[in-house]
């Protein structure tokens, strides 16, 4: 194994506090009384797994990991380690593009990463989607271009079918030379995915103006004067006390068109540097484990992940069309 350059090492074998080394720092690893040491010995020959080259579990990025973060990469090292017979470190990286480059150089084989940060290593082959975070039920959300419900912009979204009654092209078609409201520079929803698909269909528009959330879209476009459409989440429109603010809204501002629910909340990855058996056995593994307090009590704690479900590199084909297709670089989304 390669040595772990600028991450933080939390403690290899048991330590609390983390100790500064070369790449990420070492979180947690299985429990021992054996002194930690500051760095990981490289065996390049020694087997993916074994106690010369363990694999690493990557906790969520931060310079300053809090103590529950902490217990919990410990715990889940260790029931990872009496379940699969695999030996097991975790480490924090300082940043996620610090995560991204670790699946690279082998410095890191379990994490979650965020949409963009999915898409940056699955494009340089490093890593593979294994379990997306589920929400409400579903592991996908969508986006809906707004604009003023007046003879000016007409609707292709029929409400009652809550389905599109047209293609992108023809819908989207009457925002050419048009202004946008975007959120921020950053958003999937707010911005990239909406103008990914504007860019698919065709359609150029004037400079935008970025706005500080989705409901502030929906109130520029109520007052006017600001931009002539919006991209926002789905069913921004009924953004808690909107409707209290603006009695109206439901009726001056429409959902011209909906994106599909193509864009992922985080996606939980595995290094493609393991053997597809080492990879089956693990993805068994976690599918146990958050049938378990313990189990689940740790993935919670570290990634958010509530209930999630298996998925595939495949399954966001649509989303990554529509971030490639944006123009935007990945780096710069993910290094903001």
């Amino acid at each position: 194994m390669k040595r772990l350059l600028p991450f933080i090492l939390l403690g290899l074998l048991g330590c609390s506090l983390p100790v500064q080394v070369h790449l990420f720092a070492q979180a947690t690893a299985t429990p021992s009384p054996t002194a930690v040491p500051t760095a990981i010995p490289p065996t390049a020959t020694a087997p993916l797994g074994t106690e010369q080259n363990p694999l690493v579990v990557a906790l969520p990025p931060s310079t300053r990991p809090q103590g529950d973060v902490l217990s919990a990469g410990s715990a889940l090292t260790s029931l990872l380690k009496k379940k699969t017979g695999y030996e097991f470190v975790s480490v924090i990286p300082p940043t996620e593009m610090e995560l991204v480059k670790g699946f690279g150089s082998g410095d890191a084989h379990i994490a979650s990463l965020s949409p963009f940060g999915y898409l940056l290593a699955s494009d340089q082959e490093d890593a593979e989607a294994a379990f997306a975070r589920e929400q409400d039920g579903v592991i996908f959300y969508g986006a809906e271009f707004l604009a003023p419900g007046d003879p000016n912009y007409l609707s292709y979204f029929d409400p009652i079918q809550q389905a599109n009654i047209t293609e992108a092209s023809v819908a989207l078609a009457q925002f050419a030379n048009k202004k946008p409201c975007w959120t921020d520079p950053f958003s999937p929803s707010g911005y990239v995915v909406p103008l990914g698909t504007l860019r698919q269909a065709g359609v150029a528009t004037r400079e935008p103006a970025f706005l500080a959330s989705h409901p502030a879209i929906v109130r520029a476009l109520y007052a006017g004067g600001i931009c002539d459409f919006g991209g926002t989440y789905v069913d921004a429109i009924l953004y808690p006390g909107l409707e209290d603010e603006l009695p109206d809204v439901t009726k001056r501002i429409v959902v011209i068109w909906r994106i599909p629910a193509i864009i992922p909340y985080e996606t939980l990855v595995f290094s493609r540097r393991m053997p597809v058996e080492m990879r089956r056995l693990l993805t068994r593994t976690f599918v146990d484990l958050m049938e378990t307090p313990e189990g689940k009590s740790a993935v919670q704690t570290l990634y958010g992940f509530n209930a999630m479900q298996i998925v595939d590199d495949g399954q966001y084909a649509d989303f990554r069309t529509a971030v490639k297709t944006s123009g935007l670089d990945l780096r710069a989304l993910i290094e903001h």
